[in-house]
């Protein structure tokens, strides 16, 4: 193990996880919870530090209002003011797109927090329930998070309740909460199957918590409610511990921007759609073929679409877009394509994009880098790249959500966007 020693740093920037950056000779020095312009005195082990006293304070440093903030690795940046803030997480998106050697106009950043988060994971090791520490395998015990809507609050009890009966398999727990229209979702990832006992428990959990639904790695342990959530005029069934967006305000923003780069186009193609937050919307207006690596959320989808009124879902299909992305003459009949895929991108769908004739494209990334990426493809393909907008309802932390329009109006390919090198 290397070395533990002191220093005093100069802190030179914040990045891209939301940590101060500081430098003695070569080597980079990344310090949690410090911020840019700050002297500080750390505690060093190779390039990660622990933050010992700040020295000399930067004038954008506000006092954090959560009192795990420093210990809790959840949020990176409460001390940033908000204008400051904002230009940081603005900036990823920046920063991203300029290594990539791209040129675009971005937006200010756009806060979709709304009410806060409605969905969340606790992490459990034995009867300890909270977040994870900053750069440990810690668990930071918590009270509440002031970030979570307040309706999720009960989540915290019935985490603990749930990793008590399970406290005996001395196993890691992920347990995903998840707030819906009848109440309270649990998924418990981690423990195994169960035993008898441990079955029985845990129905007693869901009933003691009114619980909705509580499951295992998937698998329904009780059902008191059927649990929904509302995706425009649809009603649809999660699986257990499936994704959603975590505000309901940043579903909205992102839906609503997506419809709107959509426009006028009637054959839409909703790629990695998920439970269709954007495809429920668009179908009550026009013809939508929806594609997901996830069967379950197929599922879910294609049983909400049943009940709706309008042209409706013309085909849902479960498919690895990332082995086996739409080529290009399966694309030629959609006048736009929506993507949003998981952080790793969509290379190998941009790249079929790219020599195809849609003339409308529709990005939504969680992934500066990777979004870059796949944009780097479509505009060296003959796309042009409009208004990059980021989202924000990871408040606090350095996740950012992006939309951007790709436009192909014209029959002939120009390739914009490429800096000079």
């Amino acid at each position: 193990m290397s070395k533990t020693e002191e220093a005093t740093l100069i802190v030179e920037r914040l990045g891209h996880r939301g940590e101060g950056v500081a430098r003695i000779g070569e080597r980079l020095v990344f310090v949690p919870y410090a911020l840019a312009g700050e002297k500080v005195r750390v505690e060093m082990q190779d390039e990660q530090a622990r933050l010992l006293e700040i020295l000399d304070p930067a004038p954008d440093r506000v006092a954090p209002f959560c009192p795990h903030y420093g210990v809790c690795g959840g949020c990176a940046v409460q001390t940033l003011s908000i204008t400051a803030y904002e230009n940081w997480k603005r900036g990823l998106v920046e920063t991203a797109l300029r290594n990539a050697g791209l040129e675009a106009d971005i937006a200010p950043l756009v806060d979709a927090h709304g009410t806060g988060r409605r969905r969340v994971t606790f992490h459990s090791r034995e009867t300890r329930v909270g977040f994870m520490q900053a750069r440990a395998h810690r668990i930071v015990e918590i009270d509440a998070c002031p970030l979570l809507d307040k309706r999720l609050a009960p989540a915290l009890v019935a985490a603990r309740a749930a990793a008590k009966c399970l406290a005996g398999k001395a196993k890691p727990l992920d347990i995903a909460a998840t707030l819906t229209l009848e109440g309270l979702d649990l998924d418990i990832r981690g423990c195994g199957e169960l035993s008898e006992a441990e079955y029985r428990a845990l129905i007693e959990v869901g009933e003691e918590h009114d619980l909705a639904r509580l499951s295992n790695h998937g698998r329904v342990v009780t059902l008191r409610r059927k649990p929904h959530v509302a995706i425009g005029a649809a009603l649809v069934t999660p699986p257990p511990g499936s994704f959603l967006q975590a505000t309901e305000a940043g579903e909205e923003e992102l839906a609503r921007r997506v419809v709107e780069a959509v426009g006028d186009s009637k054959r839409v193609a909703d790629l990695f759609c998920g439970l269709g937050a954007f495809g429920l919307r668009l179908a009550t207006t026009r013809r939508v073929w929806a594609y997901d690596n996830d069967s379950s959320a197929i599922g879910a989808l294609t049983d909400a679409a049943r009940e709706m009124e309008g042209p409706r879902i013309a085909e849902a299909q479960a498919r690895d877009l990332f082995r086996k992305p739409l080529q290009v003459p399966e694309l030629a009949g959609f006048d736009a394509v929506i993507f949003d895929p998981p952080r790793a991108g969509a290379e190998a769908q941009a790249q079929q994009l790219s020599k195809s004739d849609v003339k409308r494209v529709v990005a939504v990334s969680c992934s500066p880098q990777s979004f870059a990426r796949d944009a780097k493809i479509l505009i060296a393909g003959g796309y042009d790249l409009g208004e990059v907008v980021p989202i924000d309802q990871f408040r606090f932390s350095p996740h950012v959500e992006i939309i951007a329009r790709f436009s192909r109006e014209s029959s002939v390919r120009r390739k914009r966007g490429l800096l000079s090198r």
